[in-house]
Formats: structure tokens, sequence, C-alpha cells
């Protein structure tokens, strides 16, 4: 298989880079190259266009060979059905079975942690626990960036429970909370799998502080714990009936459909929590069933691995043209970089080439006037992934929408098409691609199909780069630092111990 694998990048490495607007000559370009997901009856869908990237037939056709030969359809049946995917961990990852696609005995279990969810979501809102009005929600990387990303996105005026999210070990985080929150109504969810996370813990100890300092009675008995480890909760002091467990085999990064989202079914009600699954869930369908670059996930990353690979592009930006997905970037960062940020293949060998690009981003039309300069006149070919909704997620005028969807149209026009001067100082290039994901609508089943999308896309990356997009290993090394600094007694390089001297901390 090695060989054949590297033959198909041989052969893709020989296609040449034909201008954007050439392809255009095609009159059934855009119809070749746009597919779009439908959501089910009522739901809308998305469309996805990848017309403005430099993907050609027979690119697609070679990126399928390489697909074939990676044993992507094995790889991708051995995710959806619960086998070992993780190889370094020895587990499998198992967070479509969250959304019911998986192994029956775990979406049974999943089924029953839902249910086990909902029922103290709703006792909640029923003043199970006193007036509520107000959650801490404490945790770290996937544990904070999915329940952020979705409570901001579906929240706005609407929640039924005010979410504060903080993972940051800066008190400054902490005490924007505490300045927003009424301790007498106020929730603490500890989100860690292991209930053990260093920073995650001293937070959720300071919040508890914090209710101690301000006359809350019980501190301890307005906790939730989100974990996947419960036996480290009772020991902490949770309350067993106040603690929500969920599967070892669901990473952090994609934990937001786990009890890791009960800050968004807190927040929106049960039923919003449901739709999210329900989106994701379609799309798990289209990964499921749809082969070659009809596969969208598939296709996407048949156009990232071009871009990184084969045109040595080292970023990707992602803009999201709607103030609810401001935080997308963050989250994608995460879950692509975390995941495919490897050097080594699942065989322990070096890759042979370049793996995760850079994700960044930012939201329009704020990164036009911050950053689209370089995008247009810099040096760097940068791909670029645009975001937006037919549907406006405000009652203003309905200008502002036709403003904001038009500004990012035309971005997408203006990178691909460049424009000539006299002037070098006024000329663009253009040849830059760009691909544009429109929703319908942002509703919460539209934001699980787009987390859903994503996750795939990743994970269809992985399997044609040859690594293991599960484990990261790559975090601990500085935690282990330092936990030696904590410790005292190492001395370190002398700009460390400087650095530590200055501080205080040697």
């Amino acid at each position: 298989m090695g060989d054949r694998i590297a033959a198909a990048w041989d052969k893709l490495g020989q296609h040449p880079a034909p201008a954007l607007m050439e392809l255009f000559t095609d009159p059934d370009r855009v119809a070749k190259l746009a597919g779009r997901i439908e959501l089910g009856e009522g739901q809308g869908g998305i469309l996805f266009d990848w017309s403005k990237t430099h993907l050609t037939d027979s690119l697609l056709g070679d990126f399928e060979a390489l697909a074939e030969a990676a044993g992507f359809a094995k790889a991708r049946d051995k995710l959806l059905t619960g086998a070992v995917v993780n190889p370094s961990e020895g587990r499998a990852a198992e967070h479509t079975a969250q959304r019911g696609i998986g192994r029956d005995t775990s979406v049974e279990e999943a089924f029953a942690l839902h249910h086990r969810m909902r029922l103290l979501v709703e006792a909640i809102h029923q003043g199970a626990l006193g007036e509520v009005r107000h959650l801490i929600h404490v945790g770290i990387g996937g544990s904070a960036l999915g329940p952020a990303l979705a409570v901001d996105a579906l929240g706005h005026d609407l929640a039924l429970v005010d979410v504060h999210v903080v993972s940051n070990i800066d008190g400054c985080a902490l005490e924007r909370a505490f300045a927003a929150c009424d301790p007498a109504t106020t929730l603490l969810a500890v989100a860690s799998k292991t209930f053990s996370t260093v920073e995650t813990m001293t937070n959720a100890q300071s919040v508890l502080r914090w209710f101690e300092q301000n006359g809350v009675d019980d501190p301890g008995g307005r906790v939730i714990a989100l974990t996947a480890n419960p036996e480290a909760a009772v020991d902490w002091g949770v309350d067993e009936t106040r603690i929500l467990p969920f599967p070892e085999t669901v990473g952090g990064r994609y934990s937001v459909w786990t009890s890791i989202g009960f800050p968004i079914a807190l927040a929106m009600g049960w039923d919003e929590f449901v739709s999210m699954l329900e989106g994701a869930r379609v799309v798990d369908e289209h990964f499921r069933d749809t082969d070659g670059r009809d596969n969208l996930p598939l296709r996407a990353a048949f156009a990232d691995l071009y871009y990184a690979r084969l045109r040595d592009c080292q970023t990707r930006a992602c803009f999201a043209y709607d103030e609810r997905l401001a935080l997308l970037p963050a989250y994608l960062q995460q879950l692509e970089m975390e995941s495919n940020g490897k050097r080594v293949m699942t065989d322990g060998q070096p890759v042979t080439g370049p793996t995760a690009p850079i994700t960044w981003g930012g939201v329009g039309t704020d990164a036009q006037h911050a950053v689209f300069q370089l995008l247009h006149q810099g040096t760097h070919l940068v791909p670029v992934e645009f975001i937006a909704s037919i549907a406006p997620g405000d009652q203003l005028d309905p200008m502002h929408h036709r403003m904001l969807l038009m500004n990012c149209f035309a971005q997408g026009a203006a990178l691909m098409a460049g424009q000539d001067s006299r002037a070098p100082a006024r000329a663009y290039p253009g040849d830059r691609p760009t691909t544009t994901i429109l929703c319908d609508d942002l509703d919460a089943a539209a934001l699980g199909a787009l987390i859903a999308f994503h996750e795939h896309r990743t994970f269809a990356n992985a399997v044609l780069m040859g690594i293991n997009p599960f484990d990261q290993f790559g975090v601990e090394l500085g935690k282990d630092i330092a936990h030696k600094i904590e410790q005292g007694g190492t001395r370190f390089d002398a700009s460390t111990q400087a650095l530590l001297e200055a501080a205080g901390l040697a």
C-alpha cells in the first residue's frame, strides 16, 4: 500500500496549476464543484462551493485514487463502527455514536447518558436547585471551546440561563464571570475528562471559594460534574445525582455532543441540543454513505491537501461572515491543529510531507480592514474559507445583512480575479483560492452539521496522510515542565531560569 500511496502522490504532483479564471471556461464548473447537504424537511441545508479553488476533474480523480490507496473506505468504516482508530492509545473514537452512528452498545449508552442529562437539565429548569440564572462553566480545550461556540452562536438574548465559559487559568477570566453573576443564583459546571486537569480544577476551587465568601450555604450543592471519570468527581465531593458522565472513547475536541454540551442544553433548552445532534447526524450519514468526490468532507480534504502539500501553503484562513460564528475559527484551530499537527505516521515513521496547516481567521467584515491586505497583495498564498448564512440573525434593517453577504461574496470574487494597474502598488495578482460554505439559516441543526462536517474533514485529511488524529501528546511536555517548576528543585536553561527569577518563581 505504501508504494501505491507514493505513486498516487507523485501523480498528483505532476498536475499543472492553471489560473482560476481559466477554469471557468467550463460552463459546468460550478455545478461540478459545488455540493449541498439537506438537513431534513423544513430544515433547509448547506451549500459548499469549491469552484474558486484549483480543483479540476483530473485532480479529483487522482485524489480519489489516493483515497483508495490510503484505505479511506476501510478507515471510515472503522471510525463509524467503533473499531480502534487511535492506535497509540488503543481506543475507538466514538463521537458519532453520540449522534446515533456507531456500535449498537455505544449508541445505547449515549442515549442513556443523554437521557440522564435531560432529566437534570429539566429538573434545574423546573427549580429543583432553586432559582438558577447563571452558569459558570469551567473547562479547557474541547471542554470549553465547543460549549462556548454553541452558546455564543445560538444564545443571543433568548437564553434560559446566562452561561459564562471560563478556560484560562488567568484569574482575570474568572473575575469577569464573577462580575456578571449573582452567586445566589449561579451553578458551577466542572468539565474535565479525567477530573484532574490542573487549570480546570484550580478554577473550580476558586468558584467554590467565591460561593463561600458570598454566603452560599452549600457551595458543593451548586456543582455539576461533566466527566469520563465519575469516581474522581465523587472523591472531589460532587453528589452522584449531579454527575453527568461521558465515554472514555470520546476525545475532548469531539466532546460537545456528550455531557460537555450541558451548558448548551441548560441555556437553550433540550430541544436545541437535540437539533444540534440531528444536524450532525445528517452529515454523519452523508459521510458514511457517499463515496469519492461526492463525499463533501472528503472533497474538502482533497482541497486542503492540494494546497498544503502540492502548493506549499502553510496556513488556511476561515472567515465567518456572521457575528454568531465569531468563535468558530478558534474552535477549528484546536480541531484541526491538535488532531493533525503531527510529525509521524501511525506506523511511527516520519511523515512524508506537511500535515495540518496553521488554521486562523476572524469575522467579516472586521477582518477586511485588518488582514485582507495580506490575502490580496501579500506574498503568501493562503486558501480562504468563507462561512455565511442567507437568513440574518438580527431584526434590524435588512440592509445590514445584505451588505454583509455582498462583502462576503465580493471578497471571493476579488481574490480570484485580481486587478491590473499601471501602478504596481495598486495591482492585485488574483488567482487566490476560496471556498464558500453558505447555510440557509444558522440554527442549531445547521451548527451541528457545520461542526460534524469539519470533524469528518479533519479525519479524512488524517487518513490520506496516514496519521492518527485522535491523540495529542504534543500538549503534554509543556505541562510536565510547568509541574517541575511548581515542584522546585530543577534548573532549566539560562533563559528560562532568568525568567523564573525575574518573576519570583525560582
